[in-house]
């Protein structure tokens, strides 16, 4: 008797499908809105929050002896709090607009926080408000602050300035393949189907003939 000998039957290869250029673009887009989102609020919030904080310390030199004073970050200056609420504001509308507007509305988020940031940054050794609520204790136009401290606090709003600041980058970049808040539009951004109009009734079915039976109608008339 002859031996067979067997020959193994080669198999066919698991073949991968590639991800589409389209998902990855959908889970990029959805990637940066989020994180646009997250930055902006978390940002703003930041700014207004620590922006309320103490600044800078000092003491005032007075007849009686040496006056503790105190000036916030809204003593110093009021731009970040004020352009926060505008990076927030444009946060919001770039989901309302589309085009150019959106663009535009974008580059005003970046900008309010590149304007938090720098004004914050500006006043972290500025002594001004101190000495004016110096002159306003003591009643001397001439007083002065002694022995000025600053705070951390300016240096933590101009970081929040700079989660705005991205935020608005983000948008710039990527917001052309965001949606917009229509209710026309879904998740996507494609248009909705509209419903198809209806149709009039056939008076020739069955069911049309007994309905205007029904109303005391002839269906034969």
């Amino acid at each position: 008797m002859e031996r067979v000998s067997a020959v193994p039957v080669p198999q066919p290869r698991t073949v991968t499908a590639d991800p589409s250029p389209d998902s990855s673009d959908g889970r990029g887009s959805r990637r940066s809105l989020a994180a646009a989102l997250l930055l902006g609020a978390v940002g703003s919030t930041v700014v207004l929050l620590a922006s309320g904080q103490v600044w800078a310390e000092g003491r005032a030199a007075t007849g009686g002896g040496a006056l503790p004073l105190t000036a916030d970050g809204q003593d110093v200056t009021g731009a970040p709090a004020a352009l926060a609420i505008v990076g927030l504001a444009a946060l919001v509308a770039v989901f309302a607009v589309r085009g150019a507007g959106r663009r535009l509305v974008a580059a005003l988020l970046a900008l309010s926080g590149l304007g938090a940031a720098l004004s914050a940054w500006a006043g972290a050794t500025d002594s001004t408000a101190l000495d004016e609520e110096a002159a306003r204790t003591t009643g001397d136009a001439a007083a002065t602050i002694d022995a000025l401290t600053h705070t951390a606090w300016p240096y933590v709003t101009a970081a929040g300035g700079l989660l705005i600041l991205v935020a608005g980058l983000l948008a710039l970049r990527f917001g052309s393949r965001w949606p917009t808040m229509s209710g026309r539009y879904e998740r996507d951004g494609t248009p909705r189907p509209r419903k198809a109009p209806r149709t009039a009734p056939d008076p020739d079915r069955p069911e049309e003939l007994w309905k205007a039976l029904d109303r005391g109608e002839d269906p034969t008339g």
